[in-house]
């Protein structure tokens, strides 16, 4: 992929994020960082990686994974909202790809809400998909962790329905469905 595409498609994935609420949570998160509160988080001082966290997320053809975004800084700082999602194909070609924000089948959306991140300290999202009927085959997942073009790859060698995710919103604990 291009520059210009990858730049692209982390613009649309900010601009869709921003649309349906990645803007009310940043905006709680900076208006904390106004009262004395870690302000938000610059771009390379987040890592993104997915994890099972102990749980096994399978089942009636859907599939899921958390996302898990570590804060690398040297200081707090605070995330909130939804994180941006594009999908890549081999090469890391820009796949058609839409994110559902909100419950997904495996756990309840905690909605957006700011999360402060002491160095070294994680939040999660959970992410899911489908894998039944046409598919797009992904090779990674691009993930922007605030909505904002900075964003990381993670591996992600899955068959995605449509190119069509649910993901929730960021929480301080891997979202449950209790």
């Amino acid at each position: 992929m291009t520059m210009r595409g990858l730049r692209t498609a982390a613009t649309v994935t900010a601009a869709v994020a921003l649309a349906v609420g990645v803007g009310a949570g940043m905006a709680s998160a900076a208006g904390a960082a106004g009262s004395g509160a870690a302000g938000a988080c610059e771009p390379g001082t987040l890592k993104v990686t997915t994890t099972s966290a102990g749980s096994s997320q399978v089942g009636m053809n859907h599939e899921g994974t958390y996302l898990k975004v570590t804060n690398t800084g040297t200081s707090a700082c605070a995330i909130g909202g939804y994180p941006g999602l594009a999908l890549e194909g081999a090469g890391h070609t820009a796949l058609k790809t839409t994110a559902h924000h909100g419950d997904t089948y495996f756990a309840k959306d905690p909605g957006a809400h700011g999360i402060t991140l002491k160095p070294g300290k994680s939040a999660f999202a959970d992410l899911v998909w489908t894998h039944a009927g046409p598919s797009v085959q992904a090779k990674y997942l691009q993930v922007s962790p605030t909505g904002s073009n900075s964003h990381g790859v993670v591996a992600f060698d899955k068959a995605v329905d449509g190119g069509k995710l649910s993901v929730t919103a960021w929480s301080a604990t891997p979202p449950s469905a209790s």
